[in-house]
């Protein structure tokens, strides 16, 4: 990462992705807990982990509109302290309403979070760096949730029947945190020149060390008026088709590999092969830190390989070896440590595929004038399909008529699919200006 200045406000911004991250994993380690202080069934202990998923799938739909009108970094800064505020109040939860009321709030945040980070990071960025910048939001997000199962495990070693609650309260501090890095982070540069203060786009792009700031503003400007105006423009339209579709598809395809399953449950999914919960929760860690190593690999073969081509090869991965899981459910083969290869070997091809190009493509595929609605649709779509994978999950797999080996099975195959959807639909976006890949999407179109 060459460029200091524009790298370490993409590295300020993308601390949202630890909130992320970390509120996706945390709630792995109290489920237990949860399920036997508030005397849950299996669907109000699917319901309670849902429920951030829900208000994460509405905190999407609304964020688009603050963020263009109040811009990127206010949005952000107004999200981070109410993050804290919720978290404080779901650590200090005295019965399972007011939990649920608080995490939906969190999930709200998230959702919010989720939309915004990549698209203003993707704004500052330059061509050649984008990917790599982007891909510091995904970085963040499985950093958060390896330190998420780490200080799990280490807060449940005390054995306090509030351990949950620790667990919980700890998000307080990188919330508050990002709220206080926001301060030394630039407005998007895009943003401003929607706003019609193109001088100021061009003294941000200077400060960040853009190259040519002045021609990167005309271009910007020249791609805003050969569209309809960001308050105008339609996401749904005939010349977004293929971003709209595309964007769906890949959203979709990113859930249904199973991961947050994966991730949410790793604990339980280790319970259920023999293991003891202390040891499912120290071997939920090699999961997080797995995670973390092959996410921090693509940082540095994104740019150089393409989008394209990491998700093919990890589409091929992840069927090898989401198979071999469904296999040991099948056979109820749970000897040695087999089950936790078969699933580090996933998430390594999952990190470093569809974890880090996900929110890459959808931050790079839409016009500036519909981008936070285009973002906002991907994250909607991603987060719809996480709450369904989620909910499921401990519901499915506890029937004996479906349990784990149709359930991983049933991921296998969608990742097969997610290979020929690579192969045969995803335009390859790296090295090319955000108003670049819009003129050759423009140029199918014809």
């Amino acid at each position: 990462m060459k460029n200091s200045k524009v790298t370490l406000q993409a590295i300020f911004i993308a601390l949202g992705g630890f909130l992320f991250g970390y509120d996706i994993a945390v709630i792995s380690g109290t489920t237990s807990a949860l399920e036997a202080l508030f005397s849950l069934s299996k669907f109000e202990l699917g319901f309670t982990v849902a429920i951030a998923l829900i208000g994460t799938i509405i905190g999407t739909t609304i964020i688009g509109k603050p963020a263009d009108t109040y811009g990127r970094r206010k949005v952000l800064q107004v999200m981070a302290l109410i993050f804290a505020l919720a978290a404080l109040g779901s650590s200090m939860s005295m019965n399972w309403y007011m939990l649920l009321c608080f995490r939906f709030v969190q999930g709200l945040i998230v959702g919010g979070v989720s939309v915004v980070v990549p698209m203003y990071i993707a704004e500052i960025s330059p061509a050649k760096m984008r990917g790599q910048l982007v891909a510091l939001n995904q970085f963040n997000v499985v950093t958060a949730i390896f330190s998420a199962y780490l200080v799990n495990y280490l807060i449940a070693q005390s054995a306090t029947e509030n351990a949950w609650r620790i667990m919980i309260g700890v998000e307080i501090v990188p919330a508050l945190l990002f709220f206080l890095l926001l301060f030394k982070v630039e407005p998007s540069p895009r943003w401003l020149i929607i706003k019609g203060k193109t001088q100021e786009a061009i003294a941000i792009f200077k400060k960040l060390g853009i190259e040519k700031p002045e021609s990167e503003v005309n271009s910007i400007v020249e791609s805003l008026q050969a569209s309809e105006s960001v308050s105008d423009a339609k996401l749904f339209s005939k010349e977004n088709y293929f971003p709209v579709i595309s964007t769906i598809l890949i959203a979709m395809f990113n859930q249904l590999a199973g991961i947050n399953a994966i991730i949410y449950y790793a604990p339980r999914i280790f319970e259920m092969t023999g293991l003891g919960q202390n040891s499912a929760l120290l071997q939920s860690i090699s999961i997080g830190g797995t995670n973390l190593l092959f996410t921090f690999v693509a940082l540095f073969l994104i740019d150089r390989y393409g989008r394209r081509t990491l998700l093919m090869i990890g589409s091929v991965g992840m069927v090898v070896f989401l198979s071999l899981i469904a296999r040991a459910f099948f056979l109820n083969s749970f000897d040695g440590y087999s089950v936790m290869l078969y699933l580090i070997g996933f998430v390594a091809f999952f990190a470093f595929s569809q974890g880090a190009v996900l929110w890459v493509f959808i931050s790079e595929i839409f016009p500036n004038n519909v981008r936070a609605k285009g973002q906002a649709l991907g994250s909607f779509t991603h987060w719809v399909m996480a709450a369904i994978v989620s909910w499921s999950f401990p519901i499915v797999t506890n029937m004996p008529s479906i349990g784990g080996g149709y359930s991983f099975a049933f991921f296998a195959l969608m990742m097969l699919l997610h290979f020929f959807f690579a192969w045969k639909v995803i335009p390859e976006t790296k090295g090319k200006s955000l108003e670049d890949i819009q003129t050759e999407l423009a140029g199918r179109r014809k």
